[in-house]
C-alpha cells in the first residue's frame, strides 16, 4: 500500500510541476491536462522502473525508457489534440531533470577547491565527476528518448497539426 501511495505522489507533483513548465510556454489551454498526464506516466514509470522488480533499474536507463513513453504519448495524443507533439514533451520532460546530482556536482568542485588535504581533495573530486557523469547521462537519455519517438512516427508527429 505505501508502495501505491509513493506511485500516486510522485505522479502528482509531477504532473503538477509539468504544468508550471507548460505555462512558461503559454501553449493552448487545452494542452495543460495532456501535460500533466503525460509528465505523470512517464515520471511514474521511471519511479516503478527503479524501485519495483526482482531487478530495479539504475536512473539512467529508467530514465530513457521514461522519456521513450513521454515521447511516444506525446506524439500520439498531438494528433488527436491537434497541436505539436513538442508542446507536451518539454514540460513533461522537465521534472525529471536530475537537479540533485547537478547540485552534487558543483558542491563536489567546491570542496575541492577549498580542500587542504590530498585524500579529500580525491574524494571531492571523485564525487564530483561521479555526480556529473551521472547528470550528463540521464539529461542525454532524456534528450534521446524525447525526440527519437517523434522520428519514428515521423508521419503521426508531422502531420498531427494539419
Amino acid at each position: 500500500m505505501e508502495m501505491i501511495m509513493h506511485l500516486f505522489e510522485d505522479a502528482f507533483f509531477a504532473a503538477l510541476a509539468a504544468i508550471g513548465f507548460s505555462a512558461i510556454s503559454r501553449p493552448p489551454r487545452r494542452a495543460y491536462l495532456w501535460c500533466a498526464l503525460i509528465a505523470a506516466v512517464g515520471h511514474s514509470t521511471r519511479y516503478l522502473l527503479m524501485h519495483v522488480g526482482s531487478i530495479p533499474l539504475h536512473i539512467i536507463p529508467a530514465s530513457l525508457v521514461a522519456s521513450f513513453v513521454i515521447g511516444t504519448m506525446a506524439v500520439f495524443i498531438s494528433s488527436y489534440a491537434k497541436f505539436p507533439a513538442e508542446t507536451c514533451t518539454f514540460p513533461a520532460l522537465l521534472p525529471m531533470i536530475p537537479g540533485i546530482y547537478a547540485y552534487k556536482t558543483f558542491a563536489g568542485l567546491m570542496l575541492c577547491l577549498f580542500s587542504q588535504q590530498e585524500g579529500m581533495f580525491d574524494h571531492n573530486l571523485y564525487l564530483c565527476i561521479s555526480n556529473g557523469l551521472t547528470c550528463g547521462a540521464i539529461l542525454l537519455c532524456m534528450v534521446v528518448g524525447g525526440t527519437v519517438p517523434i522520428f519514428i512516427f515521423k508521419k503521426i508527429a508531422f502531420t498531427s497539426t494539419r
